[in-house]
């Protein structure tokens, strides 16, 4: 047993019967042209649609696969940092006069643009141009060597670099060991 047609919308049908209409008032060669526009502008919205932007992709590819790489190997050695210094949290903090000698060490690294003054539990770091890249690592070797993260900071950026103030504190400052 088959099933009728569908019988399709009204307005569609209206549209296919003016269309054949149309068609039909049409000498053969007018017909072929106008078939030939109706194929030009199907592939025209088949490329502009569907081809174009997957081309443009697959073109695009690499580099964001690089991109994406590099994301992935920072975060990664974020997460090797993160787990270091979840191990390091267990330990005991070092001595104050350990974690003074890191701070200097790392400061020392950082030239002339930077002074480091040390009063009770709290150090503060002032810096002249240090370059961003030199403040990061610097912060990094404070964290990790000498136990302190920033309270407070008062920084401005210019061309040459980072300028302004650091205040530290944590428990490789802290009096007693």
């Amino acid at each position: 047993m088959s099933r009728p047609p569908l019988p399709l919308s009204t307005p569609v049908r209206q549209l296919g019967e003016r269309w054949q209409a149309l068609l039909a008032r049409l000498s053969p060669r007018e017909r072929l042209a106008s078939g030939l526009a109706l194929w030009v502008l199907g592939l025209g919205l088949l490329w502009w649609l569907a081809l174009s932007p997957a081309l443009t992709t697959l073109r695009q590819a690499p580099g964001r696969h690089a991109q994406l790489d590099a994301q992935l190997a920072q975060m990664q050695h974020l997460a090797a940092t993160a787990t270091a210094l979840q191990a390091a949290g267990t330990a005991q903090p070092p001595r104050r006069d350990d974690a003074l000698r890191a701070l200097e060490t790392a400061t020392a690294a950082l030239g002339s643009g930077a002074r480091l003054t040390v009063l009770g539990d709290q150090a503060t770091l002032t810096l002249r141009t240090v370059p961003p890249q030199a403040l990061a690592q610097w912060l990094a070797q404070a964290r990790v060597n000498a136990r302190v993260m920033p309270r407070e900071a008062k920084l401005t950026r210019d061309a040459g670099g980072w300028n302004g103030t650091l205040v530290l504190g944590g428990p490789g400052l802290a009096g007693g060991n």
